[in-house]
């Protein structure tokens, strides 16, 4: 199994609890959604693909270079990674993915 296999398998197994728990504690939620729909459609380049998993798997990691608990710091890095990466793929996610994201949050479990 390749890195991006396992990095995808971690991203759709912790994604949804993930974005769940940090609504309203992250300012880029409803593009990390996005980002999502996007890395799961089919029609995504590969090098897309593993840019949003590498992105969204750091996200989801139970450790990372800043806690996540740390009160106004803990996402800091979080953040640093996702803008990074979406600096980069943003022209992918299609109206279709913002859409889908959209709906996410429209969710009466969300």
């Amino acid at each position: 199994m390749s890195r991006l296999d396992r990095k995808e398998q971690r991203v759709r197994r912790g994604f949804r609890s993930k974005i769940i728990r940090t609504v309203g504690k992250i300012p880029f939620a409803e593009e990390a959604v996005g980002a999502y729909r996007c890395a799961i459609d089919s029609n995504t380049p590969a090098h897309v693909k593993a840019a949003i998993f590498a992105a969204l798997a750091y996200f989801i990691a139970p450790i990372d270079a800043i806690p996540d608990f740390l009160l106004a710091l803990g996402y800091t890095d979080d953040a640093a990674v996702f803008w990074a990466m979406w600096r980069t793929i943003s022209g992918h996610v299609t109206e279709v993915h913002r859409e889908a994201a959209r709906r996410f949050f429209d969710q009466p479990d969300v």
